[in-house]
Formats: C-alpha cells, sequence, structure tokens
C-alpha cells in the first residue's frame, strides 16, 4: 500500500526538466514548426585593426550565397530557428554552415523587432581541409515585418577572423 501511495504522490508532483531535456525540447519543437526562413548572405567585413591593406585587398567581401531555416517564435516572443547556408568565404571557397540560432526579441514598435542571442553549429573550410569546426557566436538582428538584417561577429586575433557577417533573413510565411 505504501508503494501504491508513493508512485501516485510522485506522479503528481510537476516533473522539473533539466537544462539537457529543455534544450531537446526547444530543438524538437523548432524542428516541427511550419514557419520556414531564407537566407541571402550580403556582406563580411573585415575588422581593419587586425589586418594590412594588403591582405584585405585580398579577402572576399561579398559572400554569396544561399540558406533555408525553419523557425518559431516562442511563448515569450523570442526566436529560435535551424538552419542551414553555404556561402562563399573570405578566399572565394564554398563554406556551409548548420546550426541553431536563439535571439531574445524586443519590440520597440509593432512590426519592429531588434534581437540578440547566439548560433551554435558547425561549419566545413577548405582551408581547414573541410573539417566540421563547431562554431558559438553571437548574433544580432533589426527586423521589420518580415525581413531582418542579422549578422554575427567572429572574434580573432592578429590577421584571423575579427569579422563581421551580415545576411538577410526573410520569413516565408
Amino acid at each position: 500500500m505504501m508503494l501504491i501511495m508513493s508512485s501516485t504522490a510522485l506522479a503528481e508532483e510537476p516533473i522539473k526538466l533539466g537544462m539537457w531535456s529543455r534544450v531537446q525540447d526547444s530543438l524538437s519543437q523548432t524542428w516541427k514548426s511550419q514557419n520556414y526562413e531564407l537566407y541571402i548572405p550580403v556582406y563580411t567585413w573585415h575588422n581593419r585593426k587586425y589586418y594590412s591593406d594588403e591582405k584585405i585587398n585580398e579577402f572576399n567581401e561579398n559572400p554569396w550565397g544561399l540558406g533555408i531555416g525553419k523557425y518559431r517564435f516562442d511563448e515569450d516572443g523570442d526566436w529560435h530557428a535551424l538552419y542551414v547556408m553555404a556561402f562563399q568565404d573570405s578566399h572565394k571557397e564554398a563554406e556551409p554552415i548548420a546550426g541553431y540560432g536563439f535571439q531574445k526579441v524586443w519590440r520597440p514598435a509593432e512590426d519592429v523587432r531588434l534581437g540578440i542571442g547566439y548560433t551554435v553549429g558547425i561549419t566545413l573550410r577548405q582551408d581547414m581541409h573541410y573539417l566540421p569546426i563547431p562554431v558559438i557566436a553571437p548574433l544580432f538582428s533589426v527586423a521589420y515585418k518580415k525581413l531582418a538584417v542579422q549578422s554575427t561577429y567572429i572574434p580573432g586575433g592578429e590577421g584571423h577572423g575579427n569579422i563581421l557577417f551580415s545576411w538577410l533573413r526573410l520569413q516565408m510565411n
């Protein structure tokens, strides 16, 4: 009798989700979303403080490419997405990336959204022999209705990294 009461009492208590369970739940909800976005890379800026003029002149700052993602806004109005994108890197080589993005969203006006958050994913680069490279980077965006300009800054050191990468994000539905 005690065993039955104990298991009944346990079943009635709310289950507290651990961090890993919350991550899995968020990824699952985002994957099940019927909302799609198109990503169009528009600009790569190499921080002039960390590169010589000669090196800057060698770099590609027009990252032609395309991407697609599934997105959702949660109960707090924050943005979540799972995405894949490919673009030309600084050396005009193909660079694919896939990952998850999150942004805390503020709405200063009805159709305007400002976001700050992060992305976590995997990229592949030719100069790294297309081996998987983990990515953790900040995300910033300004959106009006269904169109956003979204950017990330890749930190680095002298002669590497320190790159602002920006793309358009268009909600398809």
